[in-house]
């Protein structure tokens, strides 16, 4: 705009006879209006006589919204022809005239914005640095309304507002705001403070402000609040991608226009470390994220991989370990652009306007995983270095938390893998119960627990239904699951009851707690709960250690708890278990579980009971269906930990199956009962199997006689195998011994051994049984 003086002329009889267009601007009056009128109307009080005198003089004006205007004028006579006086020219001496005082020059040269408005939020004032920002000299401003001067957007609204506080208030003001100026490329951040100026009668009558660029500052707050924000959202869940993507959406748009992560291969799987590569470099693109939709400036879509070529400023950062800046117009810079748009040339357009890129490696515990990339397209700054040193940092934050996701997949996969192997991946034949499992591994941070559950085949067509939990997650449980797993079955092999099963093994907690160190007790804690089914008997025997009570169905029914003492957990040691008996028709189901399935920190433990309650007693096709039924009723969307269920369907084994005979101590009465026997395997239509058999109940009923108590009773069942159970009133076990050659007995139970498929004996409540156990012709096994 150009410089326009305010003058005035004025008749000798004081009518004003001419108006400048700077006297308009400074008055708020058009040249009409005034011109042709008493010069006395435009005055706010009258003009002292020392100004009179002097021709010169600060004069006080009223505007035209009725604002008082002090205003320094000085009056220069006009001659006319014959040297007499006609009139004066009146001219106001412009606010931006250099002022020669020390604080004049202080305002005028001060390094940061400064300007005075009046009440009405015109300008008054505006020094150098403020005519700088706003791209115009200060006679442009004077006078002006604020509004009229800028654009009449929200932040300069804002800037109003607080121009009107301080005159309303009459108390300084200060405030931050992020803005533009006409004559800035970019947005700045803006210190502003604002202050009342008053008059020697303490009437206030302009208000001064002082403008701070605070950009730097405000940019390094943005940095370190972003840092923080990663701290808080990096890292929110174990898994490589999801951590990766996290990255992204932090970086983007704030911080970049387009960003990526980009990982090498042994990262996402379970191979061993290796170095940088020279040369070229080949990652798996994981994550990456745009301003624009669709994410055009991308060359490849996350799972595919990416060649970086090595002169490229990502490889260049993936082998000297730094952040690596790139602007537009460096050689690498565009060579790096040429090559993407190259290899993809649907986004060229999307990456023409890219100026200024940070490539970070991906470094955690001094290996490098793989690189972030950054690209500006749209923000109007360059990175510069104090973006190196934030985007190094939050890379060493973010590949910390994609190393920690990385080995807790690998420890998950192994813990899983182990966890597997040692679970039963099908379930042994039997007759006594139809089964069916459903095994859920936690999704949750803690990693993969300790659950099990295990169908044992005992003697006698009976099985042993087992389901147990570690306490802890990760490996180390898995690894005592399987010691503990082991150890039933080795103690189900001895056929104890249930109770004293637990004892036994929960002395054997109790030791491998004590081998190891005090921290491992804890780690070393478990549930379990055995039962044994007797399908000839109809009777299921049970006891628990500090497990969760089985659900039970009987036909016709409504599924109820079965009611039982938890007992106290394996490891505790000193505590006696309880041992429960229930007779069961045939077709009733059970269910085992582990407490995953009821308890979770969200949920309550009742009401989940009940909801497996009603889901088992739901009609269902198949034991398989139940079983789903049941964990899509009961299971939260994610489970926070293992999850095993076992339901069993009773089965018995009717008359039809099974022959008991009474036998009296009598040795002279066996030749009958082994006639008894082969006329029911006769019966059963299983001659082949009468010689052994004979032999079987002739050996183990004189045995039974001879060293046993009474009552003894002989029992044949036909099941899977084909089963002789002799069973006497003493406790005493058998035991093979090799007879000499002319020795005229102790050849009987190794001729059994030898002649049967499997052999063994069993403590009862009222002393022992001893059987024998030979496939059926039909026997696939």
């Amino acid at each position: 705009m150009e410089r326009v003086a305010a003058a005035a002329v004025i008749d000798v009889l004081g009518r004003v006879t001419g108006w400048s267009d700077g006297a308009r601007v400074l008055t708020g009056r058009p040249a009409e209006e005034v011109v042709g009128r008493p010069a006395a109307e435009l005055l706010a009080a009258g003009i002292p006589v020392a100004a009179l005198a002097a021709r010169s003089g600060t004069v006080a004006l009223r505007h035209a919204d009725g604002r008082r205007l002090e205003i320094a004028l000085t009056g220069c006579p006009i001659l006319g022809r014959d040297g007499r006086t006609t009139g004066y020219a009146v001219t106001a001496d412009p606010p931006w005239k250099a002022d020669p005082t020390l604080a004049g020059q202080a305002f005028q040269q001060a390094s940061m914005s400064m300007s005075v408005f009046d009440v009405h939020q015109h300008y008054l004032r505006s020094n150098d640095a403020s005519c700088h920002v706003l791209g115009v000299p200060e006679e442009a401003l004077v006078g002006r309304f604020f509004l009229d001067t800028v654009e009449d957007v929200p932040h300069h609204q804002g800037f109003l507002r607080h121009l009107r506080q301080v005159v309303e208030t009459g108390r300084p003001v200060r405030y931050e705001s992020f803005t533009g100026a006409p004559a800035l490329s970019r947005e700045h951040a803006w210190s502003i403070e604002m202050w009342p100026l008053r008059d020697p009668a303490g009437e206030l009558t302009a208000v001064a402000l002082a403008a701070f660029d605070s950009t730097e500052q405000y940019l390094a707050r943005l940095r370190l609040a972003l840092l923080n924000e990663a701290a808080t959202t990096i890292g929110s869940t174990l898994d490589v991608v999801r951590t990766a993507e996290e990255v992204i959406e932090l970086l983007v748009p704030g911080y970049a226009d387009f960003a990526n992560v980009d990982l090498f291969d042994w990262v996402l799987g379970a191979e061993e470390v290796p170095t940088v590569p020279r040369g070229d470099i080949m990652l798996r693109r994981v994550a990456h994220g745009s301003r624009t939709d669709g994410n055009p400036e991308a060359v490849v879509h996350p799972g595919e991989t990416d060649m970086y070529l090595e002169a490229s400023p990502p490889a260049l950062a993936l082998r000297e370990g730094h952040a690596v800046l790139s602007q537009a117009g460096e050689p690498a810079f565009r060579s790096w652009v040429e090559e993407r748009s190259a290899r993809a040339p649907a986004g060229r357009a999307h990456r023409e306007g890219a100026h200024s890129m940070i490539a970070v490696p991906l470094k955690a515990r001094g290996v490098v995983l793989g690189v972030a990339v950054c690209v500006r397209i749209a923000h109007p700054d360059d990175y510069a270095p104090d973006d190196a040193v934030f985007a190094e940092e939050l890379g060493s934050r973010a590949a910390v938390c994609i190393d920690n996701a990385r080995r807790f997949a690998r420890e998950r996969s192994t813990a899983l893998a182990l966890q597997h192997s040692l679970l039963p991946r099908g379930l042994p034949g039997q007759a006594a119960v139809e089964v069916a499992h459903r095994y859920l591994p936690s999704g949750s941070l803690a990693g993969i627990g300790g659950d099990w559950f295990d169908v044992i085949p005992l003697s006698g067509s009976r099985v042993a239904l087992v389901v147990g939990d570690v306490v802890g997650h990760g490996i180390r449980s898995s690894a005592t699951m399987g010691r503990l797993r082991t150890a039933v079955r080795t103690l189900a092999d001895v056929d104890l009851p249930p109770d004293e099963l637990l004892t036994h093994l929960d002395d054997l907690v109790t030791h491998l707690a004590a081998d190891g160190s005090g921290e491992e007790i804890a780690e070393l804690g478990a549930t379990c709960l055995y039962a044994v089914y007797d399908p000839v008997s109809r009777t299921l025997s049970l006891a628990a250690a500090g497990h969760p009570a089985p659900a039970l169905v009987l036909p016709g029914r409504c599924a109820e708890l079965v009611p039982m003492t938890a007992g106290p957990p394996l490891g505790v040691g000193g505590l006696p278990f309880e041992a429960v008996e229930l007779h069961l028709p045939e077709g009733a189901v059970l269910a085992f579980y582990t407490d995953g399935l009821i308890e979770d920190r969200h949920r309550d433990v009742d009401r989940a009971i009940e909801e497996m309650c009603r889901a088992l007693s739901a009609p269902a096709d198949s034991l398989e269906a139940l079983g789903d039924n049941v964990l899509k009723a009961v299971l939260p969307e994610q489970p926070s930990d293992d999850v095993a269920l076992l339901l069993a369907r009773t089965r018995s084994l009717g008359a039809d199956r099974v022959a008991t005979w009474d036998i009296p101590p009598d040795p002279a009465e066996v030749a009958h009962y082994r006639q008894a026997a082969v006329e029911r395997l006769t019966a059963w239509g299983l001659d082949e199997a009468a010689f052994v058999t004979e032999l079987v109940v002739s050996e183990l009923v004189t045995n039974a006689i001879r060293y046993g108590e009474p009552p003894v009773q002989l029992r044949l069942i036909r099941d899977r195998a084909l089963i002789c159970e002799v069973l006497d009133g003493s406790s005493t076990s058998p035991h093979l011994r090799r007879a000499h050659a002319y020795d005229e007995g102790g050849r009987g139970l190794l001729l059994v051994a030898q002649l049967t498929q499997r052999w063994g004996s069993r403590q009862t409540s009222t002393g022992k049984s001893i059987w024998a156990e030979q496939p059926l012709p039909d026997d696939p096994s």
